[in-house]
This record gives C-alpha cells, structure tokens and sequence, in this order.
C-alpha cells in the first residue's frame, strides 16, 4: 500500500480545508489578568459578607456557565479573586469597529468609549432581558441596541486553539511520510494512519463509490475536527475545556457545509430523484406535488438532525459530569457526612462517565462522518 495517498497527497487539501473552517479568525489578542476589587466594591462586598457566606451552591449556574458561551474565559478563583483569560470584544455599531478587552464590562459594569464624532459609546452586559448575557450599546435615550457582534468569545478562542493544534499534528504526520516513505510508520503516524485508512475504506469508498477522493478530504476534516475538539472538551484545564461542539452555532456551520457540498455536486439523477421520484403514481408529483415537496423537506431536514444530533450528545455529557460534582456541594450543604459520603460515589461515577465520553467523542465523530457520506453518494450517484 502506498503511504503517499493517504496523507502525503491530501495533507494540503486537509489544511486547506480546515483553514476555511476558521478563515474569519485570524488572530487572538487575549489579556491575561485577575479581577480586581476597587474600593467601592470591596466595600459592597464587606457589607453582603454574611449574606454571601449564606448562599447556597447554584448546580445550574456551575453547568450552564461550562456548557454556555461567554465574553471571557473563568479559570479559577484563588482568594476571592476571580482568574480569567479576558477576551477581545470586537463590535461594529453606528457605522465604527469598536475594540476592547471583556474586562470592562464584567459584573454588568458599563464601558464608556468615544466615537468618531466625539460623543459617548456607552457598552454593557445586560444580566436579564431581551439582550441577556450579550453585548449591547445603550443609546442617548436609554434605549438598548444590539450591534454587529464579532467578538472572540470562549468557544471562538477554543476553536482557534484546537485548530492550530490539529493542523500541527497533521503537518507533523505529512512530514513524518516524506522522510519514511518505504519504512513503517512511528509515533504520530502510527497513531493517525489507522484512522485515515478507517474513513477512507470503511466510510467514504463504501458509501460514496468512485467519485470518493473529491469529498475524501472534507470527510476527513469533519472527522479530526470533531474527535479532537470533543476528546479536548473533556479535559478540564485551561486551554483545554471549552464546549466546542456542543455549541449548536459550531454544529450548524458543519452540517451546513455538509448540505451545500450535497446540493451543489449532486448529479441529474439526484435531483431527478427528488422532483420526479421513480415508482411514484403520476397524481403524487404532478397534479398535488406531494413526493417533491417531502423530498425537499427531507433535504433539509438532514443538515438540522446533523447538527442536533452532535449538539445534544455532547452537551449532555458534559451536564452529567457536573451534575454528579454538584451532587457533593449540594449534600455538603445539607449534612457534612452526607457530603463526604456522596463525593467518593460522585467522583467514581464522574470518572466513569468521562471514559464513556471518550467513547462518545469518537462514535460522534464516526457517525457525523458516516452520514455525511451517505448524503454525498447519494448526490453522487448515476443511473444504472
């Protein structure tokens, strides 16, 4: 078998390829800091001291501030501080592009900022109401709009970082097959090979047929794309953590990419298929046009199940792991041996749950690949 053909020859369609995933993106200027107090607000905060020690543990917030989008990356609180990585808000109101770091609005501060015509930008986070947890510009008469928001936000830093290490990898692998052409394959390689040989013979030849090396690379992007950022979402430590493809913005663009790829190759026996579905009674797709108008709904139909599908699973991973570590907090409020007794069962169902989620980040990967395929030897197809 020869090397060559499986990455040699596709390694720069595959950057290529996952380059145009995060073309927008093209850089990151994060400011590393801790929050600090100002006078005002450690005052504030000696004066809610006891009612803060009477504070019971909220499970949803700890869940859906992991499993949620944010404008900054919480990593920890050490001494009451608060450590994040603040990220850049990038926003384009009122005809400006309008740049600065996250830090400014935290705690539902406002940020002030002057325009080109020298008045007032006033920004802020609002914490309920319409606009909730996103970027807002308060007008002069109080009244709140929502600009064009392009801000780098947890999910969009993640995707930046596991996409730069993916393509390491694989540059890596390319060059490991121009130095070791005759030779088995080590390290890395060994590692990647099988899975590259895995979706090119089990899952793009079967179900694509003769015309597979045009979606070959794509196929293997989504695949490597999504077991690499579910098998880094599942270690919890910074820059690590971020829930990449339980975002259901991130799945939507895969399966969209998935349907224009399907619509736009798809062959005349495709779309015959679709207008003038063979074995039909005549009265089904011209007098009531039942058939095409279900095989268009079908077509479109697809590119959504794909996206809830991957969305769901891995959200949903990541909600029982941190439901079972809020299960200690909350039993720790309500007795100290419940507690304690409940953290030794937590943390082995956790751990249990997290190598199911290895799993997980495989099927998941495999089955998006799959029905991917399918969609695409379904375009491609011809007549017998």
């Amino acid at each position: 078998m020869k090397y060559d053909f499986i990455l040699k020859n596709n390694i720069r369609r595959f950057t290529l390829t996952l380059s145009f995933l995060i073309c927008s993106l093209c850089f990151l200027p994060t400011l590393f800091s801790a929050e600090n107090n100002s006078q005002s607000e450690r005052l504030k905060e000696a004066e809610v001291k006891l009612e803060e020690v009477e504070e019971k543990f909220d499970a949803g917030e700890l869940i859906f501030d992991h499993i949620l989008d944010s404008y900054d990356w919480h990593i920890c609180t050490w001494k009451g501080k608060h450590i994040s990585v603040n990220l850049p808000i990038i926003v384009y109101s009122e005809g400006e592009l309008f740049c600065f770091s996250s830090k400014h609005l935290h705690h539902g501060h406002q940020y002030v900022v002057k325009d080109k015509n020298g008045d007032d930008a006033v920004f802020e986070i609002p914490s309920e109401g319409k606009y909730e947890g996103k970027v807002v510009r308060i007008m002069s008469d109080g009244s709140q709009i929502r600009p064009f928001d392009i801000s780098i936000t947890k999910t969009v830093c993640g995707l930046l970082i596991s996409c730069t290490l993916l393509i390491i990898v694989f540059l890596i692998v390319a060059k490991s097959y121009s130095k070791n052409e005759e030779r088995a394959p080590k390290g890395l390689q060994a590692l990647i090979e099988p899975l590259v040989i895995y979706v090119r013979d089990e899952i793009a030849r079967p179900n694509i047929g003769k015309d597979y090396e045009k979606y070959f690379p794509y196929l293997l992007t989504v695949f490597f794309f999504i077991f690499f950022n579910n098998f880094l979402g599942l270690i919890p430590f910074f820059p690590f953590g971020a829930n990449i493809t339980g975002n259901i913005s991130v799945t939507a663009v895969l399966a969209l990419f998935t349907f224009c790829l399907t619509t736009f190759t798809g062959k005349k026996h495709y779309y015959q298929d679709i207008f003038n579905t063979p074995g039909v009674p005549w009265w089904l797709k011209f007098p009531l046009p039942l058939m095409p108008v279900i095989e268009v709904v079908g077509c479109l139909i697809k590119p959504v199940v794909l996206a809830i599908r991957l969305f769901a699973n891995i959200t949903a991973g990541h909600i029982v792991i941190l439901g079972f570590v809020s299960m200690i907090f909350i039993l720790g409020e309500m007795s100290v041996v419940a507690g304690g007794a409940m953290s030794v069962l937590s943390v082995i169902l956790a751990v249990f749950v997290d190598f199911l989620e290895l799993l997980v980040a495989y099927v998941q990967a495999y089955v998006f690949t799959l029905l991917s395929a399918i969609y695409f030897g379904m375009a491609a197809k011809v007549e017998h």
